[in-house]
């Protein structure tokens, strides 16, 4: 099973970084938060169960990890580091790099947390700050990257990167963090009576 994760997680790497996913769909956007939340949501922890203790030098606080994972994930969403991920190879490369880094981070300190609730509570607020950011450009009046990525404006394409990033992370972040407490009560559980 472990040995499965980790494979699947390195081809869908493989597949978000490089595929030319833009030019297959003629999106931008949309891509943009199909690579990003692919990353963070679904490669990250499938390396992170799959690598188990291999990974275990990324293991910090599990609030310590989601503080910088949003972080960068929202200054990433900034207009100018959005715009120098998409107009520059070197900056599409730092921004990819570090979701998948932060992503990491967060995973692997959730699922290895002493305390399950923890790690539950890392993805919970992981998912609320995921949840507002895909809210906002949902509910954008106009395409904020447009211009400063010098493409057109396609106020859809932003709306449904903003439901990829919803439809994504939320269920993912609230199964796994159900699932961290579900084992930590698990393993409390007294031994039956006989």
């Amino acid at each position: 099973m472990t040995r499965a994760a980790t494979y699947l997680g390195f081809v869908l790497l493989g597949l978000l970084w490089l595929v030319p996913l833009e030019r297959l769909t003629g999106t931008a956007f949309p891509v943009h938060m199909l690579r990003h939340m692919g990353l963070v949501a679904v490669v990250a922890p499938l390396l992170a169960f799959g690598l188990g203790d291999r990974l275990r030098w990324l293991m910090i606080s599990p609030l310590i990890a989601t503080v910088l994972e949003f972080m960068v994930v929202w200054a990433w969403h900034l207009p100018q580091l959005h715009g120098m991920a998409y107009l520059l190879p070197a900056g599409f490369a730092l921004e990819q790099g570090s979701f998948l880094i932060v992503g990491l981070l967060v995973w692997v300190s959730a699922l290895r947390a002493h305390n399950g609730l923890a790690g539950a509570g890392s993805l919970l607020l992981t998912s609320m700050h995921m949840t507002l950011l895909g809210a906002l450009l949902i509910l954008a009046p106009r395409d904020v990257f447009a211009e400063i990525c010098g493409r057109a404006a396609d106020l859809g394409g932003q709306q449904l990167g903003g439901l990829l990033m919803l439809g994504i992370g939320t269920p993912v972040y609230l199964i796994a963090g159900l699932w961290l407490v579900g084992r930590d009560l698990r393993s409390t559980d007294p031994a039956p009576q006989t």
